[in-house]
């Protein structure tokens, strides 16, 4: 597993900072906020794409969302052990890293440039620093891997997609290896002016690191972050073969639409109920498995109260309010509380959340939970991580659009 965020850029910080609580939101420094209502991010800090590439000039030719993407893929895939392969396995690797929006900041530079200077002065790396393809393509070229390659785009529930598709074409036959995940990089003036028109954005600048606050009821909106998440999905006797290191295991996916509104939750989250069953029926499994959902829980006034909802119609009396520790109730955590929404890395990045809690027994809070909104009335362990066996964890995505997503991983006994 590789990931690159607002709370660290590899697998250790970030696990160590979301167990902690620790805040990765802070001012916009990537460009001057002085006219935005919006003026904080969850911003990656200290990354020097150019050690991530085995060519320099690859680094430079790439959007920031691609270098987050090869960043977390390195990382996998050095995780994995599996830098080096045969040509015929590199047949069998495949690569699926989608982005919801791409190379935003590409687009909008070389858009200044075609106002500003004309249009034969336009980069021509432009339109592949821009696609969102790109990152998934740059990855296959990086490692050799020949096998399946593409890039789901479905705004939040993107990186989530991506997992389970990959997922589903192993399961296929289609590939022994995939590194699948998301990468995004909106922190650019067009992004966060884009979602602060729409209302959707955090405007409590005066205290950043409180900002993101899932399921209290004085939430205000999103965080907006970036970042990325990749992990490297096994055929589980191909893993076994050659020792691999096994986090978890991929045990089943959902995929919904609501069907409803272009940037709604429908109001009784029919749609993520929905996901959520489809994803435990492929998993053979029962609500009363769950022990940990990592929420879509973005902090935004509708999205939390739709999302708790929908787990309280498919969970019932499994998704009760159970604040102690020994309750055998699911418990529930937003860890966009520390990171901001990643957008389309969210559900990677989430997904390795869910991983390290299956394989430590530690799950992290929900900080800034600070006066619980009424009706968002469920164990969101707040402020401080939980120390517990975790044998089925599930992760939530849900994107613009109406998609929902929701993977299923179980602890590996083997």
């Amino acid at each position: 597993m590789g990931v690159v965020s607002p709370v660290g850029n590899d697998l250790q910080t970030f696990w160590e900072s979301v167990t902690q609580g620790v805040s990765g939101i802070g001012p916009v420094t990537l460009f001057d906020v002085a006219q935005y209502d919006c003026k904080i991010a969850g911003e990656v800090k200290n990354f020097e794409p150019v050690k991530w590439f085995s060519n320099p000039k690859d680094s430079r030719r790439a959007d920031r969302y691609s270098q987050l993407a090869m960043a977390a893929a390195r990382m996998a895939i050095t995780d994995a052990g599996l830098l080096q392969v045969s040509d015929e396995q590199a047949e069998r690797c495949g690569v699926m890293i989608g982005s919801g929006i791409g190379g935003l900041k590409s687009l909008a530079d070389q858009h200044i440039v075609l106002m500003t200077k004309g249009p034969s002065r336009i980069s021509p790396f432009m339109i592949p620093m821009m696609i969102s393809n790109m990152a998934s393509g740059l990855v296959s070229m990086e490692f050799g891997w020949r096998g399946p390659n593409f890039a789901p785009v479905s705004a939040c529930s993107t990186a989530a997609h991506a997992i389970g598709e990959a997922w589903r074409m192993i399961r296929d036959g289609d590939a022994d290896v995939f590194a699948a995940g998301g990468s995004e990089a909106t922190v650019v003036p067009l992004g966060i002016g884009g979602f602060a028109a729409m209302k959707a954005l955090s405007t409590r600048n005066d205290d950043p690191t409180r900002a993101s606050r899932p399921f209290d009821k004085d939430r205000d909106g999103f965080v907006m972050g970036e970042g990325a998440g990749v992990v490297v999905l096994e055929e589980l006797q191909h893993a076994l073969k050659r020792g691999a290191q096994i986090y978890g295991e991929i045990a089943g996916y959902g995929l919904t639409a609501d069907a409803y509104h272009m940037s709604a939750p429908h109001p009784e989250g029919l749609g993520a109920t929905r996901c959520m069953k489809m994803a435990l029926d492929k998993a053979g499994l029962n609500i009363q498995d769950v022990d940990y959902v990592n929420a879509h829980g973005t902090s935004t006034p509708m999205g939390d109260i739709c999302e708790t909802k929908a787990l309280k119609s498919l969970f019932g009396d499994h998704a009760r309010r159970a604040n102690a520790p020994g309750d055998a109730g699911a418990m529930v955590s937003s860890t966009k509380s520390m990171t901001g929404h990643l957008l389309g890395a969210a559900g990677a990045v989430e997904t390795i959340v869910c991983a390290m809690a299956l394989k430590t027994g530690v799950v992290p809070p929900t900080i800034n939970l600070d006066n619980p909104d009424p009706e968002c009335d469920l164990d969101y362990v707040p402020h401080q991580a939980r120390e517990k066996k975790i044998k089925v964890a599930m992760n939530n995505s849900f994107g613009f659009g109406g998609h929902n997503a929701t993977l299923v991983a179980t602890a590996f006994e083997g």
